[in-house]
């Protein structure tokens, strides 16, 4: 197959980096500018996107209300055979995996693939403890919910103050 490269006729305008030549850019924003391309990356390499193949990662979001944590899984496409849901030492471990649509080696030419398909598995390192006999889980449109009740010692006391 013989495939062509269109070649660009008119010259690429390539301006200096900022940091090349005297700018009114201050360092802050520099820095601004750096923490957002780190973020890029950070996201690139761990929400799945440019991940091994056969590999994801779903998003997560931990929410802490005052009489425990909820935590919220974006699962699309999944069922609730295809999870497990683990605790154990402080930990919240989700796994499972999201079957591609063709058996392997029977995909059609494909144009654009963008779901991520395979398996997955996020642990999460609890910010306080909670009752583990507790903890409940909960499926709908493809949202995974797990409420995990604060353990007593976790959860906030009112403390009065006396005048002395």
């Amino acid at each position: 197959m013989n495939t062509s490269i269109p070649i660009r006729s008119t010259p690429l305008s390539i301006s200096p980096a900022p940091w090349s030549s005297l700018s009114t850019v201050s360092p802050l924003d520099r820095l601004a500018s750096l923490r957002q391309d780190m973020d890029r990356l950070w996201e690139l390499s761990f929400t799945g996107r440019g991940a091994q193949p056969g590999t994801w990662s779903p998003a997560l979001d931990l929410y802490d209300e005052a009489e425990q944590l909820v935590a919220k899984i974006e699962l699309p496409g999944l069922s609730r055979e295809s999870v497990a849901v683990n605790y154990q030492d402080g930990v919240l471990s989700i796994s499972g995996e999201r079957k591609g649509d063709y058996a392997e080696g029977q995909e059609p030419d494909c144009y654009r693939s963008e779901r991520a398909t395979g398996k997955f598995s996020r642990d999460l390192a609890l910010p306080v403890p909670v009752q583990a006999d507790k903890i409940r889980a909960s499926f709908k449109e493809g949202v995974l919910t797990i409420v995990l009740p604060k353990s007593e010692d976790a959860k906030p006391h009112k403390v009065e103050v006396s005048v002395s």
